[in-house]
């Protein structure tokens, strides 16, 4: 049975140093933080995750909601999904955010699970998390059974020759299209992450999933000040109401004048190796009538790069419909 050493910093520049002495931040660290735990004490049950020191940092102060001073959000580390979910000012201006953060889990594991924990949530392809199989995320260089196995659940987006595996967050989709920007403690001091520089495509090495490095610790998100008169939909769509990840979400964020779309932000869930935010379908929607048409246009643009395997071809149809339905319900609410 695997062993541990559980650690409580007293404070972030201590966490900091103590997990600068792993190796690497990604898959395999021997030195991990831990918060509200709903996935990492997963994996290290399964032995995915095996670290030398886990640093609990639920005593750091990287639970606060602060507007901040330019109209915008900063939203703590360690705040709990629910929290976020039901705060007033994200329900009132970033209800994308909390639409996307609701249809996630269960009430009981939206109540434990932090903000950092989920920007940096592991992907549930059953290769990755079975230790007797082949895995080029869990080892790199044993191959990618998914790619000629069972795949249904798995990416169309973003996807490598070595991993195909869904990024599977619900809020990472929704904090794309808002634009979010993690902020970071590290042994070189801070710096901010724009979210979609925040993941990686697989790739060659599909074991780097993030751009942290050794020590580095998310200490904040912030979101930009909200788009008057923008309307804003998270659709998910799953095999069952509950508890099930994303065959296929959308993030939306359009601004109408005049029955024209003035600005669009479009993030995909379900069918990307990264949360995927779409320029593609934003470009297609700008400056056209907001109509059915229009958003069908997008949605083909948004998938025109899909590359599906053997079971899994029916989710750009479906995420071209989600994405669709998204904007639909978006320009008449």
């Amino acid at each position: 049975m695997h062993t541990f050493e559980y650690v409580r910093p007293a404070d972030s520049a201590a966490a900091v140093a103590t997990a600068a002495q792993a190796k690497t931040a990604q898959q395999g660290a021997d030195v991990r933080f831990v918060a509200g735990g709903t996935t990492l004490l997963d994996l290290m049950k399964l032995n995915v995750e095996t670290p030398a020191r886990v640093l609990d940092i639920n005593r750091l102060p990287l639970d606060q909601i602060e507007v901040t001073s330019d109209g915008g959000l900063k939203i703590g580390a360690t705040v709990r999904n629910s929290d976020l979910a039901h705060h007033p000012a994200v329900q009132r201006d970033y209800a994308v955010l909390s639409q996307a953060l609701l249809s996630g889990a269960s009430v009981q594991l939206r109540n434990m699970a932090t903000t950092a924990g989920n920007l940096l949530q592991r992907t549930r392809c059953m290769y990755f998390r079975d230790t007797a199989m082949p895995c080029n995320k869990r080892e790199p260089g044993t191959g990618c059974p998914a790619i000629t196995g069972s795949n249904r659940t798995l990416a169309v987006l973003g996807t490598s020759e070595h991993c195909i595996a869904t990024n599977p967050s619900d809020m990472c989709v929704a904090m794309a299209a808002l634009e979010a920007t993690i902020h970071v403690q590290g042994p070189k001091g801070t710096r901010a992450i724009a979210i979609g520089d925040f993941h990686l495509l697989p790739g060659s090495t599909p074991n780097r999933e993030t751009v942290l490095e050794p020590g580095d610790l998310i200490t904040h998100v912030t979101l930009p000040p909200p788009i008057a008169g923008s309307k804003q939909v998270y659709l998910k769509l799953r095999d069952r109401a509950s508890y099930e990840f994303a065959l296929a979400s959308a993030a939306v964020v359009i601004t109408v004048a005049g029955g024209t779309v003035t600005r669009a932000r479009v993030a995909l869930g379900g069918v990307g190796t990264k949360p995927w935010r779409s320029p593609e379908a934003e470009a297609a929607l700008v400056g056209q009538v907001a109509s059915a048409p229009s958003f069908r246009n997008a949605a083909e643009a948004a998938m025109a790069g899909a590359k599906p395997q053997s079971e899994n071809a029916f989710k750009i149809e479906l995420a071209k419909r989600c994405l669709t339905h998204a904007l639909q319900t978006a320009a008449t609410s």
